[in-house]
This record gives C-alpha cells, sequence and structure tokens, in this order.
C-alpha cells in the first residue's frame, strides 16, 4: 500500500489545527509542518498529533515555503492542506483507490470555500447552498467551490510554482505526468474569519499577487487572480482593468479577462467601452450572472434604463445576490416612471439584506430624485443605524435633513460621523458651515 504524508506550513493556527489534524490523523503516515514563526501554541498543538515540525523565514512566497516543507517528505504521495482546512470523510473510502493508481502523478481536488452570506462575490464562480451535510459546515449558508491538485506523488521535480494561490498542477504539466480527478472534497474555513483578521492578511496577499505576476509575466491566471483582488477586494480599478487587459492581450480567447476588463471600464466611468468588453466576454464564455448585471449597470450609466431593467430581470433568473439585483431593478424602474413598482422594490431589498449599504444608497437616491425627502431622510437615518459604512453616509443624511431645514438633527448626525471618522475634513467643514457664527 502507498503511503501518505500530510504537508502544510502554518503560522499563528493554534486554534484551527486540530480540527485539520483530526480529519487526516488516520489517514497519513506523517504530517510535515513549516512554520513560518508563530507567537502561539501552535508548534505545541502539532507536535501533540505527531508532526514533524520545521522552523523557516516567510519570504513572502507561498510556494517556496511550501516546498521547503514538501523536501522534508518521505512517504509516496504528498496531501496538502492549510490549517483552516478539514478533510472530507469521504476520503477515507476514496485514497486507498486514488493512491494505488499507477498511471496517475497527482490529482486534482473540489476545495469548498465557504462563506457567511449566499450573495458573497469572492471568485468567478458561482455561489452555492450548502447542501454538504459536512457537521462543522452547517452553519453557512453557502460556498464556492474550486479546484486545486492538493494529492499527488512525492517526486523531485513536483514542486509549487507561484509565489501565491500556488500549486504543483502546473510542474506535474510541465514535465509529462498525469492529472485526474479525486472524488473528495476538501472543506476551507478561512473565509468565515471575521473582518478584522481577513483585512491584515489581505494586504501582503496583495504584495504577493503583484509580485507573482512579475515574475509570471506571460501567466495569465495570475493576471486574473490580481485583477479580481483588485476589482473586489483592494477597489483599484485602474490596477484591475490593467490587469485584465494583459490578460486579454496575453489569451484574446479568454472570457473571464473579458469580463473583468469589462467590470474595471465601467467602474472608471466608460460604460460605452464595458459593454463592448462584456459583449466580447459573451461570445466567449456567455451569459453569467455577473456578466448580465455588469450590462445593466453599464446601460444604467448610459442612461438606457429600459435595456438596464432588461438585463437586471435577466439576471435574477441566476438567482445570485437577489436583493442586490432587486435594489437596482427597482431603481431603473423609479428611472422609467414606474413608480410604485420600483419603490416596492427598493423598499423589500432593504428588508432583505439591511447590512448592505449599496442598498440603502438606491432606496435613498430613489426617494431624493422623486422628491420624496422626508422618506429619503427615513432610510439614511436607517442606513446609518445598521450599515453606516463610510463617512459620505453620513454627508448624505446630513444633506437630506438640511434641505427639510432640521438643523440640529444635521449638525448631530455630522458630529456623530467625526467620532467614527475624525480625520476627514469634510466632515468638519460642513459641522462647523451648520453650527459656526456664519450659521447663526
Amino acid at each position: 500500500m502507498p503511503t501518505l504524508a500530510l504537508s502544510m506550513i502554518v503560522r499563528d493556527e493554534e486554534k484551527n489545527l486540530p480540527a485539520c489534524l483530526d480529519s487526516v490523523k488516520d489517514l497519513v503516515n506523517e504530517i510535515v509542518i513549516a512554520d513560518t514563526g508563530s507567537k502561539d501554541g501552535t508548534v505545541e498543538v502539532a507536535r501533540r498529533y505527531g508532526a514533524r515540525c520545521i522552523s523557516i523565514p516567510w519570504e513572502n512566497d507561498f510556494a517556496r515555503a511550501r516546498n521547503r516543507s514538501l523536501a522534508e517528505v518521505r512517504c509516496d504521495w504528498v496531501l496538502a492542506l492549510d490549517a483552516d482546512e478539514q478533510l472530507d470523510d469521504n476520503a477515507r473510502s476514496a485514497l486507498p483507490r486514488l493512491l494505488g493508481a499507477p498511471a496517475v502523478d497527482g490529482y486534482y481536488v473540489a476545495i469548498l470555500d465557504y462563506v457567511v452570506s449566499v450573495d458573497a462575490n469572492i471568485s468567478e464562480f458561482p455561489t452555492k447552498m450548502n447542501r454538504t451535510g459536512f457537521a462543522p459546515a452547517r452553519r453557512f449558508p453557502a460556498y464556492v467551490e474550486h479546484t486545486n491538485t492538493r494529492l499527488f506523488r512525492r517526486r523531485p521535480e513536483i514542486r509549487f510554482v507561484g509565489c501565491i494561490h500556488e500549486s504543483v498542477g502546473p510542474r506535474i504539466v510541465e514535465i509529462g505526468g498525469a492529472l485526474g480527478r479525486a472524488d473528495f472534497v476538501i472543506h476551507h474555513f478561512g473565509l468565515t474569519a471575521d473582518a478584522a483578521l481577513r483585512a491584515r492578511k489581505n494586504l501582503p496577499y496583495r504584495l504577493m499577487l503583484h509580485k507573482k505576476v512579475q515574475e509570471m509575466p506571460e501567466d495569465v491566471p495570475a493576471h486574473l487572480e490580481l485583477a479580481r483582488a483588485e476589482l473586489y477586494v483592494f477597489g483599484d480599478v485602474e490596477e484591475a482593468w490593467k490587469a485584465a487587459a494583459t490578460a486579454c492581450r496575453l489569451n484574446p480567447r479568454l472570457g473571464t479577462a473579458w469580463l473583468y476588463q469589462g467590470l474595471a471600464l465601467r467602474y472608471l466611468g466608460r460604460p460605452g467601452e464595458a459593454l463592448e468588453a462584456l459583449e466580447r466576454a459573451k461570445s466567449f464564455c456567455g451569459a453569467s450572472a455577473e456578466l448580465v448585471e455588469g450590462e445593466g449597470d453599464a446601460h444604467y450609466d448610459l442612461q438606457d434604463f429600459g435595456a438596464a431593467r432588461r438585463c437586471y430581470k435577466r439576471a435574477l433568473t441566476h438567482h445570485r445576490r437577489r436583493s442586490g439585483l432587486e435594489s437596482k431593478l427597482g431603481l431603473a424602474e423609479v428611472r422609467l416612471g414606474r413608480t410604485q413598482a420600483g419603490l416596492r422594490r427598493l423598499r423589500l431589498a432593504v428588508q432583505q439584506e439591511p447590512w448592505a449599504g449599496d442598498i440603502h444608497d438606491r432606496l435613498i437616491q430613489a426617494c431624493v430624485w422623486l422628491g420624496l425627502i422626508e422618506e429619503a431622510a427615513q432610510a439614511a437615518d436607517h442606513k446609518l443605524a445598521v450599515a453606516p459604512g463610510d463617512p459620505q453616509s453620513f454627508l448624505r443624511a446630513a444633506s437630506i435633513h438640511a434641505r427639510l431645514e432640521h438643523r440640529e438633527k444635521a449638525a448631530l448626525i455630522l458630529r456623530a460621523g467625526l467620532t467614527l471618522f475624525p480625520g476627514v475634513e469634510r466632515l468638519q467643514r460642513c459641522y462647523m458651515e451648520l453650527t459656526g457664527p456664519a450659521a447663526q
């Protein structure tokens, strides 16, 4: 029977590591863990499970770190996991057969990235309702599925590549090896961590994504990874557009690259060019919900509200972020003169997803446009109570109350904004204009 090792890199994973190691402890013959500088009890936890631990420096390169761990492995096969992952129960019956296949050098393994909302938008893959039945994942409503080569033979020429989103798959293909598909899954819980923890991890990830495209300038997936991260995580649409444009140049028939370029162009205020890019994306990869919604946004920016409405209605059939789409559809209907239907959609969307600031903003925008200033003020107050977001929310709410001659209320709102955002000059200036001597 071929032997199997678990190979990992970790840092400050004392809380997550036990569940990960429990999921594999009876299935692997050895555990090799490279620690990159833990300050907690990670190493002690690993040693309780019989792991062989090595200490390595962190060099902003996941592939290099993984290869340091891989070099210590002595078994025939390697399973690579992260501390916030767990192996599914069905791996127990699948592994003997997979390891015994003589003509396969590695396996693509499905990874289920659990998320805290069915409306999460973390990759080009659609969010799926969580019906896995895996006990530790039951409290999460959905996941996004992708694959990576996580099970592979230990051979000197098989090594991880890519300083981030690293994989051995490209090396196996490069040496002429064979890849199969595993019939078990890995459960990943990293995206369910609190926002503060994810924010701390995002900055080094961003640096590594840029490093990866510098080191692998012809690698299309690297440019796509950067484009999506800049677009959805970091909000630098100019960088997202550049990365997507490079991916389009490297592979002009790749629909995802044209999709990201179209979405970035729309955010850059170039809706006509955005529609052209999205049309090219559609010709290569079909009309996904994300693409059709992007078309609707571009049409709305061009004030073609009828076309925007048609796009939003089509996107709704894909059941992805329904509340956000309903609010966009409602706003388009208001602009088309379908006032009551549009307002109903906008109000219902706020009730269904009160934590989403953009949904509140559309209701506020519609009310102001219709001259319903009292309702706009109520909607702005509601947003501040449940999803204040940024300084602009306080400025908008104060402005609406000022239109209603609610000067004291406007001043209170601005003062609350200054408490949360004390360094914002515009908040300070507006507050002084309302309360200073010139306002008396």
